[in-house]
């Protein structure tokens, strides 16, 4: 048989596996998965006809995904042979690039978290690398439905037993490590030695981090910087779910299907009005504070939440005046460019930022400024007489991705600076061992708004994503500390209503574009979701921004 891998030409014998064929392929960085003939396979499927291959590594996004999977489930093996099966993992969420993960044991009728110890913790670490060096095979097996729903209510995971109780396939596919059993959203590695020898757990909160390599080479882990601000916000996102009686998708497709969908969103609507409220309490209570400063990644609500906060400076008694940091661009003509030649509009030198000091200062001090409009048209900034001067029970509300960095407003003094984080960071997670990443969650509600407010096409959007991700990386994300406060803007709800806008989109995307993997990826999450109709979301919501309908659309 001939394989044509990376540009080379392989004569193999049929029924070899990929992984073999990567091994002798020897692409240097570690593979861990590919596209044959454009399609993505796990690296433990054999090949039977002549065909092209592409390799996916750690650097590719695909490739990542299916390391951290399979770390994932090494790391819940490791904890039962150290603790027992008893312990029950829970993987939270991301946390400086990194994942925060909690255990619990069940004390009578109820589940406490398991007070972990630096002894048991090393202990875990250290089984972790033990099945790493002993490459043990981590075996996809297929099974039906019944079959499936069986084992879950016989072994205890109820989370499970939830989530498929709304499938509508009639196989589940789980993976078996040792005489562990367990379903995983995506692909794994087909052998536990496919990952990096050395491992680190560190306690962290109520839980435990467990570090990530990096996806550039040489691929080390990630270090690991405490975040206690972001840290709080997550925590205060998950007692949002106790709240709401929601943590995973199969709660809430049980609170679709027993008609209670409506109630959640309203009182999910009232925790995002009520924490407004005391945001907009706490700048009151500093008369120093004239200048509000709101920062986020893209599709985080910026805008919307915007709008919002002036509503409740009024009901307290400020009258806030807002500024877009857009109409700070320099001219087109002007902008930097980045490493492949094209404009940057995402980097610190696409804005003006020597002008817009200026003209804080001069509101700051008392002074009169015309505030410029940016033409997207035309490219330029242009003046049309909006004259603005600060009055004493004024404050300006200034929204741009950069507003977190200090060098922004740094001829205004910190005290009278007031700065807000924003992003929309998942409240739920499939299940206990499957997060749902806060940027799948923001592609979905760009994707949307691009379509409708710009015409654009889910491929455009995937396209572009990437880009977007790295202006993040470099431009928000090393600042969120900075800021004074947080804000979550994400719904509980809100991925049941966006299903019903993003799949038609989705559906679009051809097998032989580029970014038809992606677009398979995203149909199959949402697939989890019973969908809802948009209809009960409040028209002040900040999901209006992206499905529409909203009282502050322009």
């Amino acid at each position: 048989m001939k394989i044509y891998a990376d540009g080379k030409e392989y004569q193999i014998e049929p029924g070899l596996r990929l992984l073999d064929l990567a091994r002798q392929a020897q692409t240097g960085s570690p593979v861990m998965a590919a596209k044959v003939d454009g399609h993505l396979k796990e690296l433990g499927e054999k090949i039977h006809r002549d065909c092209s291959v592409q390799f996916l590594t750690l650097q590719d996004m695909d490739g990542f995904r299916i390391y951290i999977r399979t770390l994932v489930y090494v790391f819940i093996r490791s904890v039962h042979r150290v603790l027992g099966k008893s312990a029950e993992v829970r993987i939270k969420h991301s946390l400086s690039g990194n994942l925060y993960a909690e255990i619990s044991q069940s004390c009578s009728d109820e589940k406490k978290l398991w007070s972990l110890t630096e002894e048991e913790t090393g202990r875990i670490q250290a089984a972790m690398e033990e099945l790493i060096r002993e490459n043990k095979p981590v075996v996809k097996k297929s099974y039906a439905l019944d079959d499936a729903l069986e084992y879950f209510e016989r072994e205890g995971m109820e989370d499970k037993q939830r989530l498929f109780t709304y499938r509508s396939a009639s196989g589940v596919n789980l993976y078996q490590l040792e005489d562990e059993l367990d379903y995983f959203y995506g692909f794994m590695l087909p052998e536990t030695g496919c990952l990096l020898p050395e491992q680190s757990l560190i306690c962290y909160g109520e839980g435990l981090i467990l570090r990530t390599p990096s996806r550039k080479p040489p691929h080390e882990l990630r270090p690991f910087k405490p975040m206690e601000k972001l840290f709080s916000i997550f925590q205060q996102s998950k007692e949002w779910s106790q709240i709401l009686g929601v943590e995973d998708v199969g709660a809430l497709n049980d609170c679709i299907a027993d008609g209670k969908i409506r109630e959640l969103i309203q009182t999910s609507e009232a925790l995002h009005a009520k924490r407004l409220a005391e945001i907009a309490s706490e700048i009151a209570r500093r008369p120093a504070v004239k200048l509000v400063l709101i920062a986020g990644p893209s599709s985080s609500g910026k805008t919307t939440f915007a709008q919002r906060l002036m509503i409740q400076l009024r009901a307290e008694g400020l009258t806030p005046h807002l500024i877009s940091m857009d109409n700070y661009f320099v001219d087109r003509a002007d902008t930097p460019l980045d490493e492949e030649g094209n404009p940057n509009y995402e980097c610190l030198g696409a804005l003006d930022i020597a002008q817009f000091n200026q003209d804080m200062q001069t509101l700051m001090e008392g002074g009169a400024v015309e505030i410029p409009t940016f033409n997207f048209k035309k490219g330029v900034r242009e003046y049309n007489g909006r004259t603005l001067q600060m009055r004493e029970r004024d404050v300006l509300i200034v929204e741009g991705i950069h507003c977190l960095n200090e060098e922004v407003s740094r001829l205004v003094p910190r005290e009278k600076k007031y700065k807000i984080y924003i992003s929309a960071l998942t409240l739920i997670n499939i299940d206990d061992h499957n997060r749902i990443p806060t940027t799948d969650g923001r592609l979905l509600r760009r994707m949307i708004r691009d379509n409708t407010h710009r015409g654009a096409s889910a491929a455009h959007t995937i396209a572009m994503w990437p880009s977007v991700r790295r202006g993040e990386e470099e431009n928000i994300f090393p600042y969120q500390e900075e800021a004074d406060t947080m804000f979550n803007s994400a719904h509980i709800y809100e991925l049941a209503i966006l299903k019903q806008y993003a799949e038609p989109l989705l559906f679009r995307i051809k097998p032989e574009e580029p970014e038809y993997a992606e677009a398979r990826r995203l149909i199959k999450f949402l697939d989890y979701f019973l969908s809802v109709s948009s209809e009960a979301v409040p028209d002040t919501s900040l999901l209006r921004e992206f499905i529409g309908g909203g009282v502050f659309e322009q």
